[in-house]
């Protein structure tokens, strides 16, 4: 690969890479969260809290139904970082042409899907009836913009593989200004409220898809990206099914389990909806530093395992999830004492702001342990070990978290119920630390010492 900005995780200091890897991502996270935080900034001031309610309920389900390919996705990401570890780049070649024959087949029918099974998935949720027309309107035009969306998750997941985070940023950044931009057009000019936010978002999701073609035909013109699908390879669709498809369905039983907390958030009112959905943008704020340390923990073990150095990935195992954990509680920490000012920005509603306040006093001086737990989870999924992490996944969903915010709601109040976030972070962190002392990661060990030993 030629392209200058690629990143080789297979030698060198390794948190140093880490961090040149992770940075760019920070920053795109940094963008992401502006971009779907905008959407909020604008109707929060330019609209009302009922609007505000429809734009946080509609988040589950276009989570729900996307969210098994975004898996499959990941599962590219992974066979790409490991291809290009062994030095294999026809299979390289072969997973990227694939991987967009796969992105057509699925992102067509499930934009279709998804104007129908949406409104569903909104009523099952006990979406208000104050909200459902707006609810409506907002998920439908947020299904047409499928393609755009799972094709830049796709291409970004790409590029991650073959060591390159910093097309990401860009990629992010182009989406945010278009998004920025048409929001301010569509709602604040035009008055179009939450139908113009949400065709604000799904023209940005397509320009930048679009963009992120150009940039690897351009930069990485090896890897032969397609403009329009090929046949597929059959072996290379069956390794993306086996790796990515368990990460999808793990996504799927997860988003399952926020849409029932979503349901139980709904019945507390709009105000209260509003107010976690208000919050919910500061803690995705303080938590950029989460998803750029697991993207660079999966590439990092995608790409040392592929090469058998056996050591780094023992050293790696132990320093990314500590360095996303300190980063992560320290940032937590600043945003929760600064958290009324913060919150001041997105609604000057004196309710929302309050519940938004207590929310987010509640969980996120809490979410390092998700920032551990996250780093790890990667970090195995990178090695090609997808069964352990989806078992622990769903434990932490449907035996912890869910449980305890039923049970939060019914002894305490349902002003409370957001405690199942920390208390199910720190189950999961302790049981993926568990991980480590099966007989699969023993064997990584053994390996490592004989690594050691002829070095």
């Amino acid at each position: 690969m030629r392209g200058s900005k690629k990143i080789d995780m297979t030698q060198g200091p390794i948190m140093k890479l880490v961090i040149l890897f992770s940075l760019p991502i920070c920053i795109g996270n940094i963008l992401q969260q502006l971009y779907n935080t905008v959407d909020t900034l604008i109707i929060g001031n330019f609209c009302g809290p009922i609007s505000l309610a429809a734009v946080g309920t509609s988040g589950q389900p276009v989570e729900f139904l996307l969210c098994i390919f975004l898996g499959l996705g990941t599962g590219v990401s992974i066979l790409v970082s490991q291809y290009v570890g062994r030095g294999n780049r026809e299979a390289v070649n072969k997973t990227v042409s694939t991987a967009t024959a796969f992105l057509f087949l699925c992102a067509v029918p499930l934009s279709v899907l998804g104007l129908f099974l949406g409104p569903l998935l909104l009523k099952i949720m006990q979406c208000p009836q104050d909200t459902w027309d707006y609810a409506v309107s907002y998920i439908r035009i947020i299904f047409l913009g499928t393609l755009g969306n799972m094709g830049y998750n796709m291409n970004a997941g790409i590029l991650r593989g073959i060591g390159d985070s910093q097309a990401s940023l860009l990629f992010l950044l182009i989406s945010c200004v278009v998004n920025i931009v048409l929001d301010l057009l569509f709602v604040a000019v035009f008055g179009m409220d939450v139908t113009g936010a949400a065709l604000a978002t799904a023209i940005a999701m397509f320009a930048s898809w679009l963009f992120s073609i150009v940039y690897i035909r351009k930069k990485y013109p090896e890897l032969e990206l397609p403009i329009l699908p090929r046949k597929p390879d059959r072996f290379i669709l069956s390794r993306i099914i086996s790796v990515g498809l368990p990460l999808g369905l793990n996504n799927s039983i997860y988003s399952i389990g926020h849409i029932l907390l979503q349901s139980l958030i709904n019945t507390q009112g709009a105000i209260f909806m509003a107010g976690c959905s208000v919050a919910t943008k500061l803690t995705g704020l303080a938590n950029v530093a989460i998803s750029s340390f697991s993207s660079a923990a999966t590439t990092f073990a995608g790409q040392n395992l592929g090469a058998e150095h056996y050591r780094r990935l023992q050293k790696g195992a132990r320093q990314i999830p500590l360095c996303s954990g300190l980063i992560t509680g320290a940032a937590g920490l600043m945003m929760t004492l600064f958290s009324p000012v913060l919150l001041g920005f997105f609604t000057k509603d004196p309710q929302v702001l309050e519940m938004a306040v207590h929310y987010t006093r509640v969980v996120l001086p809490f979410t390092w342990p998700f920032a551990v737990f996250n780093a790890m989870i990667c970090f195995v999924n990178g090695i090609g070990e997808v069964r352990y992490p989806t078992v622990i996944n769903i434990l932490m969903l449907w035996v912890v978290r869910i449980p305890s915010a039923y049970l939060t709601a019914y002894f305490i109040g349902g002003q409370y119920l957001m405690v199942c976030f920390p208390i199910s972070f720190t189950f999961g962190m302790c049981a993926m630390a568990a991980y480590f002392l099966t007989k699969k990661w023993r064997g990584i060990r053994e390996l490592a010492q004989k690594e050691e030993g002829t070095s």
